[in-house]
């Protein structure tokens, strides 16, 4: 499988080829329609929100780093002394005035898409769109798929990062974590043969992602990325009636293990009747 690369192509085609049977795609234009679009620079965040704070904490300080101090960071990051990885920002709640230059938050792509509608996000099941930044050798040192079965679209608005995908049906090769079944155990970028053998077999597809483009993850996908450069980027989350089923059962299952069956009833009913509502809504 090769991850396509492709522009000014339409909803009705991106549907067809890639979100029905769960392709992956590389959008070189789709970011066009956000004025955030070439503007999203570290000088640009230095100057615009210096004191806004990260979701990641300084593990010296105990406190969360500042947009200047994230900026500082990855542009001093090397492969010898990365960056900490990813830098993350909640974008709704840290930098909501960001929301007007990532509109619409959808490209004209990602639709339908359940999460932003107030019911779903009720139930703090994804749907935070999160500013993320890295710097040379900043990595996911682990593989991993998104939580509750969610399609990732990962927007790089300044810099390149390397992504790797694995096709569907790999999780032997994986070796899948048992506590976590969201994670895998191998280091993909220092694979240790001799406890995982059988990542030998796997088959990770690589690919860059450069500023302007985007990337969208089908769901149920495995996939880490490592940044190139200084990066910056916007992620969100979908979901509709295609990944409703696996969703459904994420949340039957994270709320039972949590607190129990009466209330994974509970957060299971409400689910669906929220997408039911968002059905008759279209």
């Amino acid at each position: 499988m090769e991850v396509q690369r492709k522009s000014n192509i339409s909803y009705e085609e991106f549907m067809e080829e890639h979100h029905n049977p769960g392709i992956p795609l590389v959008f070189t234009d789709a970011s066009k329609v956000w004025k955030a679009n070439g503007l999203f620079t570290p000088d640009w965040f230095r100057e615009n929100y210096p004191d806004r704070e990260s979701d990641v904490t300084d593990k010296l300080t105990g406190k969360p780093y500042t947009i200047k101090e994230v900026m500082d960071l990855v542009e001093q990051s090397s492969l010898e002394k990365p960056a900490p990885y990813p830098l993350t920002f909640n974008i709704n709640t840290k930098l909501p005035e960001l929301l007007d230059l990532l509109s619409p938050l959808n490209l004209n792509y990602a639709k339908p898409n359940w999460l932003e509608d107030k019911l779903f996000q009720r139930g703090h099941w994804g749907g935070i769109t999160e500013l993320f930044v890295g710097g040379p050798g900043g990595r996911f040192p682990y593989v991993h798929k998104d939580y509750y079965h969610l399609s990732a679209w990962i927007n790089q608005l300044y810099g390149e990062k390397e992504f790797t995908v694995f096709p569907r049906g790999q999780e032997e090769f994986l070796y899948v974590n048992g506590k976590n079944q969201w994670r895998s155990e191998v280091n993909m970028f220092e694979p240790d043969y001799d406890k995982h053998p059988k990542f030998k077999n796997a088959t990770p597809i690589r690919f860059t992602v450069g500023a302007g483009e985007t990337l969208y993850i089908p769901f149920g996908m495995w996939h880490s990325a490592y940044s190139l450069n200084p990066t910056i980027s916007v992620a969100f989350d979908q979901l509709n009636s295609k990944n409703f089923p696996m969703f459904l059962s994420d949340v039957w299952n994270f709320k039972k293990e949590e607190s129990g069956t009466v209330k994974a009833l509970a957060a299971s009913g409400y689910a669906i009747a929220s997408s039911i509502i968002c059905k008759l809504k279209g």
